[in-house]
């Protein structure tokens, strides 16, 4: 596929890593040593990457680690709002770099997946911090994209963007990803303008009514696709039509396990 001729230009600030922990680790650190933001941080390595809840990240050669330090005011439960900002502004920048052919499946799964089909390409991870009482809240937004290859089988599809036509190295998609993720922190305007940036998410995600099992923490639940309440927790409506709220938990898409059309076992990064 030829390459689009708009390529963005790369971020005002960008610090470039051959090898680093953790992008996140790192800007957290550098967070805590005085840096403000805006600040990305690209690394060609990670010797410790992780996802969500502890998981680890697998940091193959040629695909993207990458992190966005920010400052907000917003509160620290709005803080999680970044995780869909960052999904939305993810499948905009692989639509963009796509051209005329980005792939057809491209779809976001609550909290923090980006999928093709059912087959994760990318994953988000949002850490905050502050540096002393009252002070403004320091953001870490974590983007890592499967450009040339998928990790080892987890226990569910993964999949690269190479294999759907799209071509890039680390840089070039960062600068995809750096301008989306600007429009998208610009219309968020710190949890101000959320009701946009959920209405988008919902419009990158699957139909509401999809099958979904949420490993939550009193066990597995359940139930159909109900949408996102206002302040961005997933809405799950039970076999009873009762809806359920889960501001925090694992979705797997599909049925209650043992089901023949049973979720996916989702133990990614």
């Amino acid at each position: 596929m030829s390459a689009p001729t708009d390529d963005p230009p790369a971020p005002a600030r960008l610090v470039q890593l051959a090898e680093t922990d953790s992008t996140n680790a790192e800007a957290l650190r550098r967070a805590l040593g005085g840096e403000p933001g805006p600040l990305w941080l690209l690394a060609d390595r990670q010797t410790a990457g992780r996802g969500r809840a502890g998981r680890s990240w697998a940091s193959a050669p040629g695909n993207l680690f990458a992190s966005l330090l920010v400052s907000t005011t917003c509160p620290a439960p709005q803080a999680g709002q970044l995780s869909l900002v960052a999904g939305v502004a993810a499948v905009d920048a692989i639509r963009k770099a796509g051209g005329q052919a980005p792939p057809a499946e491209l779809r976001l799964k609550w909290p923090n997946d980006i999928l093709i089909g059912s087959a994760k390409v990318g994953g988000i991870l949002i850490e905050s911090t502050t540096r002393a009482p009252g002070s403004d809240r320091l953001a870490v937004i974590g983007v890592g994209l499967n450009l040339v290859s998928a990790p080892e089988p987890l226990g569910r599809a993964a999949t690269f963007l190479s294999a759907h036509g799209i071509t890039l190295s680390p840089h070039r998609a960062l600068c995809f990803l750096a301008e989306a993720m600007d429009a998208w922190l610009e219309t968020w305007n710190d949890a101000r303008g959320f009701a946009l940036v959920r209405a988008a998410w919902l419009q990158r995600a699957g139909p509401v009514g999809e099958p979904l099992t949420v490993h939550a923490s009193e066990g597995l639940i359940s139930g159909h696709f109900a949408g996102l309440d206002a302040e961005g927790a997933l809405v799950v409506a039970g076999p009873d039509g009762k809806e359920r709220r889960f501001a925090y938990g694992d979705v797997m898409l599909g049925g209650p396990p043992g089901d023949s059309a049973g979720p996916e076992k989702d133990k990614s990064r």
